[in-house]
């Protein structure tokens, strides 16, 4: 009989299972947008500077500092300088006006703002030559140096970085228009139960919707996961090996890995644990309420997951083990924000256990239960947008206890 393994312990079992699997993946090269919110693959080195010039900050006129005494200086107006153009170099007594973001002339060292020139509007170069009033100014006032943002050949972005709008921005902004990312992992996600019918089938007396594939494949997703979908496997073990075995095997269908839900517990017809009976699976129960039972090892070769069959219990599993584990091992997706929230009411919770519940965090830090502590409960955990952690050595918990919320 198998002691309780901890959540703790459980966790770094998937991640070892899992680290085997990130050794034998390569990289592929996708256009920027397709890298959003993959781990990018291999240390991105700028191949320009930012800004790849200098250029101004402000509205107003570009000067070399050393010509404006402490009590100011009337200068002559050289040709404008816009956005996007080369412009010619400064000449001695000239002030150029200058919009921001525009190259600063060769001789220039800082900008005076337009608010500060008498008269503080830019000239009419059709009207002619003309002189503008200018305050001192310190050299390099409200110019952006070249490479003040980052210099050519320094490391931007380190391999493992998870791509999200700024990132891709950055890459961008420096001329790359694709990135090296990992190969996402495939899984193949298998629902189990002669119970189990397909959401738009007929629904007969003694079965139930399938809602644990779309809960998981949703999560998968989310994570970054590709998900092969096969329908519903019934409580044949023999048709199931049939099909994890098409899966298994060194072939284009191949998958990194499997995950089956229902079928791990120790009732008479427990299809995932009669079909794994010749493999290196262990079945085991975990100190967690929801999602106690659960099946980790590999089947022929491909690490293999097999999770509880109720919809909320499969879900905690996936957000309690699979997904921390890819965040360890593959740098993505995020780990999940972790606050601390004030509990809204009383709470009680079983001896040694590590129970999960789900609740709504609100806008005055507090957090209030989704429903029960039923595995069943599919439209409480709808609601909830949080998972409440309340570890094993706590039994009961009073109003306003603080307690550690995953975000979802």
């Amino acid at each position: 009989m198998f002691v309780p393994r901890s959540v703790a312990a459980h966790r770094q079992a998937v991640v070892e299972l899992l680290t085997g699997v990130f050794a034998g993946k390569g990289n592929i090269t996708v256009p920027l947008l397709e890298a959003l919110g993959k781990a990018l693959a291999v240390d991105v080195y700028a191949p320009i500077s930012l800004p790849p010039f200098a250029n101004s900050q402000m509205d107003g006129f570009a000067v070399r500092s050393a010509e404006i005494p402490d009590a100011g200086a009337e200068l002559r107006v050289a040709e404008p300088v816009p956005a996007g153009a080369a412009p010619a170099a400064l000449m001695p007594g000239f002030a150029a006006p200058i919009m921001t973001g525009a190259m600063i002339p060769e001789g220039a060292d800082a900008v005076v703002p337009i608010e500060k020139a008498t008269p503080n509007t830019f000239p009419d170069p059709s009207m002619g030559e003309s002189v503008v009033e200018l305050p001192p100014v310190a050299p390099g006032t409200y110019v952006r140096d070249s490479g003040s943002d980052i210099r050519k050949g320094t490391l931007a972005l380190a391999a493992g970085t998870r791509m999200g709008p700024a990132q891709l921005g950055l890459l961008a902004a420096l001329g790359l228009t694709t990135v090296d990312v990992r190969e996402p992992w495939r899984v193949l996600l298998v629902t189990t139960g002669d119970e189990v019918v397909e959401p738009g089938e007929e629904l007969t007396d003694g079965r139930i919707f399938d809602s644990n594939g779309t809960l998981l494949e949703a999560s998968m997703r989310q994570a970054g996961l590709e998900v092969i979908r096969t329908g519903i496997s019934d409580d044949d073990p023999s048709k199931l090996l049939a099909l994890l075995r098409r899966f298994a095997a060194p072939a284009e269908e191949s998958v990194d890995i499997i995950v089956t839900t229902g079928g791990v517990s120790k009732g008479a017809y427990e299809v995932v644990r009669q079909a794994m009976a010749n493999q290196q699976v262990d079945f085991l129960p975990v100190a967690m309420q929801p999602g106690g039972p659960q099946g980790l090892g590999t089947f022929e070769g491909v690490p293999f997951l097999g999770f509880p069959g109720n919809p909320v219990s499969c879900l905690v599993s996936f957000e309690m083990f699979l997904r921390p584990a890819l965040s360890h091992v593959v740098g993505i997706p995020a780990p999940r924000p972790l606050l601390r929230a004030r509990l809204a009411e009383t709470l009680a919770s079983p001896q040694g256990k590590h129970q999960i519940r789900r609740g709504t965090v609100g806008v005055d830090g507090t957090v209030r239960m989704e429903g029960g502590a039923g595995s069943h409960l599919v439209h409480a955990l709808a609601r909830a947008n949080a998972l409440v952690q309340i570890p094993g050595d706590v039994t009961e918990l009073a109003e306003g206890d603080e307690v550690e919320v995953w975000m979802l």
